[in-house]
């Protein structure tokens, strides 16, 4: 559940274009093993309070559909991807299947290749995997999603309502061999604090690395559907999203775009509502999803990242 805020009474936030400006004053320039190099800073926070609307970056326009393919737009290919991932999702037919279709420029023959996987499949070191299928020292995969809600629902007060996406052993290999996923997790850290005097929920999320001006515009509408979701199935108010991140990163390719994007004006944060009648996090969709009070600054883009 969520109460926004009238639009008109919403505070122009400016926490996204304060990170890119931090980045671009304060950030160390190093290489990368994509080859291209990338100014970067460590530890980032931010506090997203969700009454004052829903963090889509207004800086640059993530919501349009696009003109050709009939695929969603760039918001709902976000929340396709989040709902794949919830669900179990390991490969790029399973993550269209939801209506997300970026995956495929990293899970090509010559990519999956290299950690002994077929075409197309993320691994089992993937975030749908480790969601759903967390390997366990019997043998029987266990479900972090399913006993999340379940603890939830069943003890909230608790301290430990967590999720996590990395498994070390698919993923910390020394020199790469044995790796067994096409892309280590990036994000996807999440806390659940519940406040069952009031009746609210908040979500923390951390995240190991953000290329800023591509993948976190998306991971702000995830990890903020998700408070969502998860405040609508156990039943309580959705109060506010607090983010951290490790490393924050603008790549110099990127840098005209930044400049761009920071040179638009502050504007009020959207609302996005979602089905009321969903009371089962794995029955979520990206249709399920509607944006309005939307009124980004720059068209829809491509801005570079490297593959």
């Amino acid at each position: 559940m969520i109460t926004y805020h009238p639009f008109e009474e919403r505070v122009p936030d400016i926490q996204y274009r304060d990170l890119l400006l931090r980045i671009l004053t304060k950030g160390e320039e190093v290489t990368t093993e994509h080859g291209i190099a990338a100014l970067k800073i460590i530890g980032h926070e931010m506090r997203f309070p969700l009454a004052n609307g829903f963090p889509v970056i207004t800086e640059r326009d993530v919501s349009s559909r696009p003109q050709s393919r009939g695929r969603p737009s760039p918001f709902h290919q976000a929340i396709g991807e989040l709902c794949a991932f919830l669900n179990g999702a390991q490969t790029q037919r399973e993550l269209e299947e939801f209506g997300c279709f970026w995956w495929d420029r990293w899970v090509t023959a010559e990519q999956c290749e290299q950690f002994g996987l077929p075409a197309g499949d993320l691994g089992p070191g993937s975030y749908g995997a480790a969601f759903r299928r967390f390997p366990t020292a019997d043998g029987a995969p266990f479900d972090q999603v399913e006993h999340l809600i379940a603890q939830i629902k069943t003890r909230p007060d608790a301290r430990h309502h967590e999720l996590s996406p990395w498994i070390p052993n698919y993923v910390l290999t020394g020199n790469g061999a044995g790796r067994r996923v096409v892309v280590p997790p990036c994000h996807g850290w999440v806390h659940v604090h519940v406040n069952t005097q009031k009746g609210e929920l908040t979500l923390t999320h951390r995240q190991r690395s953000a290329d800023v001006p591509v993948g976190l515009a998306f991971n702000l509408i995830h990890y903020a559907a998700l408070t969502l979701m998860i405040a609508q199935v156990t039943g309580y108010l959705a109060k506010e999203l607090v983010y951290w991140i490790d490393d924050a990163h603008v790549y110099l390719n990127q840098l005209d775009d930044v400049h761009a994007m920071l040179a638009t004006e502050p504007q009020r944060f959207p609302t996005v509502t979602l089905d009321p009648t969903i009371t089962d996090i794995f029955a979520f969709r990206h249709h399920d999803f509607t944006v309005a009070d939307y009124y980004p600054r720059l068209p829809r883009r491509r801005i570079p990242t490297p593959v």
